[in-house]
This record gives structure tokens, sequence and C-alpha cells, in this order.
């Protein structure tokens, strides 16, 4: 019999707000069903005295689930904590303490670091050390067993977290962020691992914990942080996720790699930090990449580029590669038909589709010679977004739903399509169904993946593909291995 997921809320800073938050998970737990516990991470109460929580505290209010709290990040709240070691506050409401792990009746594990980072002594009582991380390292990683863990709780985020995965947003993890956090998560490979502090949310594409044909597959990590309780942006504060306890689980089903898998952003930052030092952003340029193959159940090893022998020099934009011949669609070429040029950028250029499949059926091009959108540099690829954006503003102003796609087969210059569909001609999930259906008719695997997967995570350069966005943020895939219609996708809109 499988065993059945532990259903489990986790949420950011809640800064006395304890209303708005027990509230919403009332709301929460009266439509979806209980939940067995609610992890909270960074400032759980206000830098003021408040008479919110005496009601808590006198027994008059009460929490709706089992809360679990993290400790004091500043000064203010200190008095809150008084044993290191974790108390009852109210009822239903526990501190877990400075650190330590703490293991559920059902085999779940999650491991808890209150505060934040100081290299100072003494320590102040809403931080923590090297020597706390060390203590932590050596309590769970001395076991000859030790796989991992399931849940990390922290109040900072790990620095470098953004590092070779999806936008962090506004927040700048390469300089704000725990060096002791990162080197902690890279030892206990924790499944889930949740940070505050940062008044955002986000949910970062899972990362390896393993080197891909250099040692046996580990499960993933997922990182997400949170926002504060009742922000006025809405952000997401409260998150909610099934887990069963990886003692419980088949090693198969636990190392499954999700199709949107990224390196590890921390790399060999574990090491240094451990003993407080100061860690160096990773260099993807300088180690092996590793490119997740949808047809395979391993990566493949992008070689080295020998680069490292040669001394250091200031980095040069990268240049595109220069076209075998006269090219149709470099800007600077002859053979470009000028006329069809809608608007010209820094690296990228607007034009009419001819033979469109409508009149406002466009083309965003690199004015270089680039293949494909995972040959492009990443000045080129932030471009490309910004008129992707605002293409999908300007025909939502018309009434009409972007479709985008790409078709790197028998051909040699980069050409998104962007065809606009009238909004009251069909939904978005009709357009879907109708790539589907075509490629089942002609016996295409058009694959689903992940919202917030890079393509450049999941094709390696040179690759053929077929790659389909819709303004849902939906994205289908096809990896084409020998012949493909080149009408494909024409005939869906």
């Amino acid at each position: 019999m499988a065993q059945k997921p532990l259903r489990l809320l986790a949420c950011g800073d809640v800064e006395g707000k304890f209303d708005v938050l027990f509230n919403r998970v009332r709301t929460i737990q009266k439509k979806s069903g209980n939940f067995d516990l609610l992890l909270c991470v960074g400032n759980f109460f206000g830098s003021a005295q408040d008479a919110e929580w005496e009601e808590y505290k006198a027994g008059n209010k009460k929490a709706p689930i089992q809360t679990y709290v993290l400790g004091a990040n500043n000064e203010e709240t200190a008095n809150y904590f008084q044993d290191a070691d974790g108390c009852e506050l109210a009822e239903n409401i526990t501190y877990l303490g400075r650190k330590g792990v703490f293991t559920g009746s059902s085999g779940l594990q999650i491991v808890y670091l209150s505060g934040t980072e100081s290299l100072e002594e003494p320590v102040p009582a809403y931080s923590f050390s090297p020597k706390d991380v060390s203590s932590l390292r050596t309590m769970l990683c001395s076991a000859s067993q030790f796989k991992g863990v399931d849940i990390l709780l922290t109040s900072p985020w790990p620095k470098y977290v953004g590092s070779f995965g999806n936008s962090s947003g506004e927040v700048d993890t390469k300089n704000c962020g725990s060096a002791l956090i990162s080197s902690l998560a890279v030892s206990l490979k924790p499944r889930y691992h949740f940070a505050a502090l940062e008044k955002s949310y986000y949910e970062r594409l899972p990362y390896r914990n393993h080197v891909v044909l250099q040692e046996s597959a580990q499960h993933a990590t997922r990182f997400i942080a949170l926002a504060n309780v009742g922000n006025p942006e809405k952000k997401k504060y409260l998150y909610a996720f099934s887990i069963v306890p990886m003692k419980l689980m088949a090693v198969a089903e636990l190392v499954k790699q999700p199709p949107d898998v990224t390196e590890n952003p921390y790399r060999d930052s574990g090491k240094q930090a451990a003993g407080g030092k100061q860690i160096s952003a990773p260099q993807e340029e300088s180690a092996c990449q590793f490119f997740f193959d949808l047809s395979e159940k391993q990566g493949r090893k992008r070689p080295s580029t020998g680069r490292d022998t040669k001394p250091p020099h200031a980095k040069q934009p990268r240049k595109p590669p220069q076209p075998p011949g006269p090219c149709w669609f470099c800007l600077a070429s002859p053979e470009v038909e000028k006329h069809l040029v809608v608007n010209i950028g820094t690296h990228c250029y607007l034009a009419l589709a001819k033979g469109g499949l409508s009149d406002d059926h466009v083309l965003i091009l690199p004015i270089g010679h680039y293949q494909s959108v995972v040959e492009l540099s990443a000045e080129v690829v932030e471009e490309v977004e910004k008129y992707k954006a605002t293409l999908q503003r300007f025909f939502k102003s018309r009434g009409k739903r972007c479709v985008l796609f790409e078709r790197n087969y028998r051909s040699h210059h980069l050409q998104l399509q962007v065809i606009p569909v009238p909004l009251s001609c069909c939904a978005t999930d009709d357009i879907k169904d109708a790539f589907i259906t075509q490629a089942q008719e002609q016996q295409i695997e058009l694959l689903e993946i992940p919202e917030h997967s890079d393509i450049k995570q999941i094709a390696q350069p040179g690759a053929a593909y077929f790659y389909v966005e819709l303004d849902t943020g939906e994205k289908l895939f096809h990896r084409i291995k020998k012949n493909f219609p080149l009408q494909f996708g024409r005939g869906s809109l």
C-alpha cells in the first residue's frame, strides 16, 4: 500500500499579522481539507509589542493548525524566544529552537536554523555562526546512510541560489543571502528549502544534488522563498505542498529528475563556506556543464572549451557566428527583404512574415546570425523577451492572444513566429489541443514542459527541435530526430 503524503503549508514573514495568516489558513482548509503542519520562516513577530499576540498567548485565540516557527532575526524580537532549545509559545504554536532536527511520527525530517548569519564573537542571540552550521552538518552527515533531508527551514536566502536558474526578480542573489546557508544546503541536500526576509516570492527551478555521469542519481532540491503576510502587492506568502518522507520512498521514485532540473547553484562552495570563508560566485564557464535530455535518462556532457588554461582577461561580448553563405534573414545581408522590416532594436528586429498566416503575423529575428534560441547570447535573449512581452501587450489591446513557435530544422537563421489569434476565435486550451491533435495525427511526440523552464536546459546547441509557447506560459516541445513536416504548426492555427 502506498504511503499517504503529508499535506503541509509553508509561510513567509508573519510580522505579527497572526489573524491575517490564520484566517487565510482556515479558508484554505475549509476549501481544500485539513493540512498536517504549518511551517513559518522569517520574522514571526513584529518589531512592536502587539495586543493581537497577547490574545493567542492567553488562549483567547487559537491557531487552527499545529504551527512551527523559527526564532528571532533581530534584537527587537529576541525576547519572545527565551529557550534556545525551543518551547511552546501558545496553543498550537511552537518555537523549534535555534538549530536542530525535528522528526515527525511519520519519519518526515525537518532541519531548522534560526536567525541571520554572523561571523562575530560572541554570536548574538538572534544569529547563527559557522560553528552552528558545522554542528548541524556533523550531526546529520556523519551517518553512513545519509542521503539528505526532507525539508530545510532558514530565514535568510542562501547566497547564489539564483545561479544557473530562473530569474529571482528584484532580489540579487549574488550580493544578498547567506553563504553559510548555501554551504549547509550543499551538505544536507534538502528536498525542499524554505526561506524569507526579502519580502519577495521566488520559486527556483529544481536543482541537482549530483554530478551527471560522475555520481549516482540523487533527488532534486526545490528552493522556495516566500513573501510577507498580507503584503499590498499580493505576493505569495503561503505555499501548499504534499510530501512523502524520503525514508518511506523507493529509491527509483525518489531520484526521478524533473524535466526542468538545473545545475546546483552552489557548486563546490560548501567546503569553502564551512569555515566561514567568503565564497565566490559559481563559475559556469570553468566547469563542465550538463543539459537534461528529454529522450534519455541522463544528461549529455558539454566538453570543456579549454579556456581555463588561458590567462585571465576582460570578458568580451560573444560575436554571433558567420553564416556559411548568403542568408535571407541577417539584417546586414543584401538578401534580406527590408520592406518587410517593422522595427529594429539593438540585437533583434521585427519583420512581417512573408506568406504569413494572417496580416499581422510577425517574426522576431536576431540581427546577427544565430540558428536557434538555444545559441543566443544573454543580451540577445533579453531583447527577445522584451519583444515578446511588447507584442503580447499590443495584441491583447487589439483583442488578440499570441502564439509563438520555432522550428529549428532545415533552417539556418532563427525565426520566432508570432501569430496573433482573436480572443473570440478560440481559447488557449483549444489552440493547445490543436497542436497536440495535429502531432498525434502525424505521430509526433509533443511534450509539455514546465512553465518556468528554459529551452536551453532542454536542448543542446545544434539539436533540431520544434517549440511552442502559448500566452498562458504553457510550452510544448518536440525533439526532431529524423524527418519533420516543414508545415507543422501552421495547420494548427
